[in-house]
């Protein structure tokens, strides 16, 4: 009768079964993994910890535990135990449940991946049938690979791979014989028998494991002897990764979501980034330096919070736990003030003392964003017990700091493909997810000049095009009737040239600029650096930079400047791979390649014998592998506002980088009425960064904040670290391009023998005519012929 009922269960189950050979197909859920360009972890989203393996690189040690504890018969049964099966209809007979379940590896893997964990007898009769069919299609190495990829282990790890990872921070094949034992005593009760939860019950559940592989004869006495006696050093290990780019990472995942939808979480995707590790952390570290260092000179806002001063150490360190580190800034509790100096409770309970020389003495009172209080005389004056401060630590030790209230923001390019080299969007994710690299929109200032000013050179304007620095009135609607713009500090200093108005930065020589151009020929090639033709203003403030743009759109346009005149494309993202190893995509953006032009093949046909064809095939320029960037900008034109832009340092607003003592960087200042934003937008030939530092509710920074004191030191730090082994560059002179000597105060061609003649540099169609009175020096009167002693 009971072979009877088996039967019928057999005929009405069988059919039902899903098929086993698609275990060899099944997708593992495997969390996406975010890397830098030099392979170093940024990020990892997903909810199941997951590293797959092959069964070759399993320790077998390892195996032998795990079959020591689940399985000692596995390879000698076809998928069931049948003492164990007996075992669980006798407790089905006693009790009328199934208890211990009597389960193979096979068994547990057919579970896993087919059925639910309910208690029932038709759920196990599915699982024995399973379980022969397992057997019978896979091999017992598939089985034990799929079982050991696919079991839960606790604390998000799935597989042991991810295990011992969380478990003890290494690889499976870098564990002793114990940590193994500790492993594979896991599937069996992930939460009792869980080394970090409890401790106690997971050694005895070792030790038992370590028990009976001696009593199976796969390890010694002695060998048994020292696993036991071996501490637990089991603790919690989760993703710590490689390299702080949360902004980065946070791109990167929302790519994946477009890309994948929400199997980006589970199919085990790894993206590899174009951010460059060292300069990642560079970038980051002299965001917070340089708001750290702008909000020092505005004054200490005093306390964070203030908690009761007669409190306990107790209270006050769970107020602490709470207190989050942003920046590198840690919580303290003001526990006691002397006359110069003050003793502080840290978040680990143990005590600190801060120095008067260690923040204190300079810790003014904050008035406004213009003003501060008088300096500090003694500890009462800037702390009081209870008060809630914050540290910075430093090579010399903690000073007192505070978080800063404005943001700023960092982006480099390579400008000869557009790759993101680094980018930090703020001074700590955790703080602000908002990024504002991408998502800050800000008016740049005069840091957007040089776009119009470029057009001015494409449009017959020179270097030495005198332009009146004067008052100017404009009546537009637009802009709300009268306006009289101003240059910063008031001063108008008359006629002259473009390059230095460029780099002295004056406003009213824009605006003369864009007004005789035409907002129709502006707009149209301002486009061509990429920004939104139909979102530019139509009024003349745009030559102030009114135009609302983001540090990357600001990056992005001046990689013109830097490549010598060609329309690049920023991106983040190098390659994506699968978890199988394959590149599911690849990065094609169009590239410079400056030796391209002009190029063509070598015609063989022109060839009398091979090994002259075989020479010029040799000798043929190379195809580009990627699609050619756009020429946007002539290289006569390029090569012109590159040289002004590297004067705005040499002699201009961006003086302050003369300290990198390079000659190959540019760039320009940027500053908003307030002032409320500070840019600094610059470049070498191999390299663009763009920094950004303001407010995010758009107050005003202070009266005495630019471009080039708040941004520019920001910019100076990050550029030292990512020119320091490079060498300089020197400016490549198209051809077409001479210098000249002319007049500073006319910008016409000076003679031979004036004094006061500077060099310039021209289009050779485009050289200004000798001033009137001037002697050639040879007798001729033509303006167009240019001097031996000219040029340079």
């Amino acid at each position: 009768m009971t072979g009877v009922t088996f039967a019928g269960l057999y005929l009405y189950l069988n059919p039902k079964l899903p098929d086993v050979q698609s275990l060899r197909q099944v997708k593992l859920q495997t969390p996406l993994r975010i890397y830098s360009n030099d392979n170093r972890l940024i990020g990892e989203f997903g909810e199941q910890r997951r590293t797959p393996i092959n069964y070759d690189e399993i320790p077998p040690l390892y195996i032998k535990a795990l079959l020591s504890a689940e399985d000692a018969q596995f390879y000698d049964h076809n998928g069931v135990s049948i003492r164990g099966l007996l075992r669980a209809a006798s407790q089905l007979l006693q009790t009328g449940q199934i208890q211990s379940g009597g389960s193979t590896i096979t068994m547990q893997l057919a579970r896993n991946f087919f059925l639910t964990f309910q208690q029932t007898f038709a759920r196990k009769f599915n699982e024995i049938l399973l379980a022969l069919q397992i057997e019978r299609e896979l091999s017992k190495e598939e089985i034990l690979a799929l079982y050991n990829n696919k079991i839960y282990f606790g604390n998000r790890a799935y597989g042991i791979q991810a295990a011992a990872n969380v478990y003890y921070g290494k690889n499976m094949d870098e564990l002793t014989l114990p940590q193994w034992a500790m492993i594979a005593g896991l599937p069996k009760a992930p939460s009792a028998y869980n080394p970090l939860a409890n401790p106690e019950r997971a050694l005895i559940r070792r030790n038992w494991i370590l028990g009976r592989m001696l009593e199976l004869g796969h390890i010694d006495q002695p060998t048994w002897k020292a696993a036991t006696d071996a501490p637990a050093t089991a603790k919690y290990h989760g993703l710590t990764p490689e390299l702080y780019a949360p902004y980065v990472a946070e791109m990167a995942r929302q790519d994946a979501i477009s890309r994948f939808g929400n199997a980006a979480y589970t199919d085990g995707y790894s993206i590899y980034t174009t951010v460059n590790a060292h300069l990642q952390e560079v970038a980051q570290s002299a965001i917070i330096d340089g708001l750290i260092t702008y909000d020092r000179r505005h004054g200490y806002r005093g306390p964070e919070q203030q908690l009761d001063p007669d409190a306990s150490d107790e209270q006050w360190l769970e107020t602490l736990k709470n207190i989050p580190t942003y920046g590198g800034l840690t919580p303290a509790v003001v526990s006691q003030t002397d006359q110069q100096s003050a003793t502080l409770l840290l978040p680990d309970g143990s005590e600190a003392q801060l120095s008067w020389e260690q923040g204190l003495s300079e810790a003014r009172p904050y008035l406004s964003e213009n003003y501060r209080g008088e300096k500090p005389t003694q500890t009462s004056d800037v702390l009081s017990p209870g008060d809630v401060i914050r540290l910075r630590h430093t090579a010399e030790g903690a000073v007192l700091a505070q978080l800063p209230t404005a943001e700023a923001a960092l982006v480099s390019l390579d400008p000869s493909d557009g790759a993101i080299v680094s980018l930090a969007g703020g001074f700590d994710f955790e703080q602000s997810h908002f990024n504002r690299v991408t998502q800050a929109t800000r008016q740049p200032g005069s840091a957007f000049k040089p776009f119009i000013y470029t057009t001015a050179l494409e449009h017959g304007y020179t270097p030495a095009t005198i332009i009146n620095d004067a008052p100017i009135v404009i009546e537009d609607a637009s802009l709300e009737g009268t306006w009289r713009p101003e240059n910063d500090g008031g001063s108008f200093l008359g006629p002259m040239r473009m390059r230095t108005a460029l780099y002295r930065s004056r406003n009213l020589v824009s605006i003369r600029i864009l007004r005789s151009l035409g907002m129709d020929t502006a707009h149209e090639s301002l486009a061509r650096f990429g920004f939104d033709k139909n979102a530019l203003p139509r009024d003349l403030s745009l030559a102030l930079g009114s135009h609302d743009v983001t540090p990357l759109d600001l990056a992005r346009g001046y990689t013109t400047f830097a490549n010598g005149g060609f329309a690049v494309q920023p991106y983040l993202i190098k390659r994506i791979e699968a978890v199988d190893g394959r590149d599911v995509f690849t990065a094609t953006p169009a590239t410079v390649c400056r030796d391209c032009d002009n190029k063509t093949p070598a015609t063989p046909s022109e060839a009398r014998t091979l090994e002259e064809l075989l020479g010029e095939q040799a000798n043929a320029p190379r195809a580009n592998p990627l699609p050619p960037a756009k020429r946007i900008l002539d290289a006569q034109t390029a090569f012109i506002a590159d040289s002004m832009l590297r004067d705005v340092i040499a002699r201009g607003t961006g003086k302050r980088a003369r300290v990198l003592e390079r000659g190959d960087i540019a760039g320009k200042t940027g500053t908003t009425n307030g002032p409320r934003d500070a840019w600094f937008a610059g470049y070498n030939p191999e390299i663009v960064t763009i920094t950004w530092l303001g407010f995010d509710n758009n107050t005003p920074l202070g009266n005495r904040e630019y471009g080039g004191s708040a941004a520019l030191p920001i910019w100076i730090d990050y550029m030292r670290a990512a020119l320091a082994e490079k060498p300089e560059r020197a400016a490549q002179r198209p051809d077409g391009i001479i210098t000249v000597r002319i007049d500073p105060e006319t910008g016409k061609r000076a003679g031979p023998q004036d004094p006061d003649a500077v060099f310039e540099i021209f289009r050779v169609d485009n050289v200004p005519e000798r001033a009137e009175g001037t002697d050639p020096g040879n007798g001729n009167q033509g303006a167009p012929e240019v001097l031996p002693e000219e040029l340079f």
